[in-house]
């Protein structure tokens, strides 16, 4: 994070080089547990989605909210949240994101109806904006000594990559033996178990220097972002030349360059440009960016699939969805390894293929597709891809950033893995209505053509994601040229 550390008075000495805070462990405890909180949230929704639409009366059309809604706020209000929480204090932004946090899950929880539910979405996504970043600046100040900060950052890691498998589990177990409910509700005793053991723990610290914060950029950004999924989702019901559709789109594109021009001439820009014109580093953005754009909407309609036509269990398909988490910690594994000798490119180049393989197969979904021969090595392709993609992209984000931009660049490139599946959930839910609507149109109306309207659906949404995975491979071709020893192998730690 930029700025330079200083403790609050009264309070221990988290940042000093001099002498370690004694209860920065248990303080490690403490963060990861928000850690996985924040992380697991993004996933364990996906198994409770069906529930949720079916008791609230959702749409086809506007359940990607419930998706969307979080990712947005996360990513469009992440790189702000990181500013406060160095200026403001870690530890305040921390315990705030948390109480936050919290009351969000409950006003969800509770919410009588769709609009409150993404609203209270919304909410989480905003706090959790704040608690992620608070959370990495905290380790960053608790573990200075190298050999310490690296088992630090690893229990942090491993956290932010199993939470998703965690979510799924998790999310299954309580939708199918209590409610949907509760895969909301369970985050308000988790963060209060969290805010009682962080106040006598975890230390306060802040950044000394400008506290002034970019909000027109964060809020524009936001706003532009927002338009953009509106419209996508518009295009479901109105089409893509309706005039609503056409205006949202429009005035979402013009947000966003105006959300350039603010950062261009800001003198405390959200996002510093020099760290996007960087030809690497722009090239990996952009790839996180179609990475994101086109996964997260491919696993929202794969756990929709298993319940709806597989007739899984919320807990079967919990586990159904596994395999993809399995096939990403595997060659995660390997990609670090070969990272110093093979260089950042070819891996993407290979785990872009690998993803792109296991996406077509996806397409080949039917009423009746086979599990063990056929969605399994499917998953399981899909996450070695996205395990060998994600390694090279975390170590070229910080590919020649100066220090005081290196929490700028990794905030970034969660930044954009989030906004890229705000955008993609949206477009692909949009293709999938419009493919159901349109097998529909064309055919003799029965219980058998629903089920299959809803197959194709899915069919032609795996397709577009495979399109956009084929891009993001695409973009590392064409934009990084980076040489194989100038890549850092330590890696940014992601924050969602």
């Amino acid at each position: 994070m930029p700025g330079t550390t200083s403790t609050t008075p009264g309070t221990p000495d988290a940042g000093a080089t001099t002498g370690a805070y004694p209860r920065r462990w248990l303080a490690l405890a403490v963060i990861a547990v928000a850690q996985l909180m924040v992380v697991l949230d993004a996933t364990i929704v996906n198994i409770a989605l069906p529930h949720a639409q079916a008791d609230l009366g959702i749409s086809d059309a506007d359940r990607q909210w419930v998706v969307t809604a979080y990712t947005l706020a996360f990513g469009g209000l992440l790189l702000l949240g990181g500013r406060i929480a160095d200026y403001w204090g870690r530890k305040r932004a921390f315990l705030v994101g948390m109480v936050g946090f919290a009351l969000a899950s409950a006003v969800g929880g509770l919410a009588g109806s769709g609009g409150m539910l993404f609203a209270a979405r919304a909410l989480q996504g905003a706090f959790g904006a704040l608690l992620a970043p608070a959370s990495l600046a905290l380790l960053t100040v608790l573990f200075t000594e190298t050999r310490e900060r690296a088992r630090a950052f690893a229990v942090y890691g491993a956290i932010a990559g199993g939470g998703s498998a965690v979510g799924l589990l998790l999310g299954g177990v309580l939708t199918q033996y209590t409610s949907w409910r509760w895969c909301l509700l369970v985050n308000i005793p988790v963060a209060a178990v969290a805010v009682v053991a962080a106040l006598p723990l975890v230390p306060e610290s802040r950044a000394h220097g400008n506290t002034r914060y970019d909000v027109p950029g964060a809020l524009v950004v936001t706003a532009g972002l927002v338009c953009l999924v509106y419209g996508f989702t518009l295009a479901a019901e109105d089409g893509w030349d309706a005039t609503a559709t056409l205006a949202l789109i429009a005035v979402g594109l013009a947000l966003l360059a105006a959300f350039v021009l603010i950062e261009l001439r800001s003198a405390h820009p959200l996002l510093p440009m020099r760290i996007l014109l960087d030809r690497n580093r722009g090239g990996a953005y952009l790839t996180s960016t179609l990475i994101g754009a086109g996964l997260f909407g491919a696993f929202l309609f794969l756990t929709i699939y298993f319940q709806v036509v597989l007739r899984y269990t919320p807990l079967e398909a919990g586990l159904a969805s596994l395999p993809v988490t399995a096939g990403v910690l595997i060659s995660a594994g390997g990609a670090s390894q070969l990272l110093p000798r093979v260089g950042a490119k070819p891996l993407m180049l290979g785990g872009a293929v690998l993803a792109v393989a296991g996406m077509l197969v996806l397409t080949q979904v039917d009423v009746d597709t086979s599990f063990v021969t056929h969605l399994l090595p499917a998953q399981v392709v899909l996450g070695l891809g996205l395990g060998f993609t994600f390694v090279p992209l975390s170590s070229l984000a910080l590919y020649g950033v100066p220090e005081h931009d290196a929490g700028a660049a990794s905030a970034t490139l969660n930044a954009t893995q989030q906004v890229g599946g705000s955008l993609g959930t949206a477009l692909l839910n949009t293709l999938y209505t419009s493919a159901v609507t349109g097998y529909l149109t064309s055919r003799a109306p029965s219980p058998a053509t629903q089920v299959k309207a809803l197959v194709h659906g899915y069919s032609v949404a795996f397709a577009w994601a495979a399109g956009l995975i084929l891009l993001a491979g695409l973009a590392t071709l064409l934009l990084i040229r980076v040489r194989r020893q100038d890549v850092p192998t330590g890696g940014a730690v992601h924050m969602g």
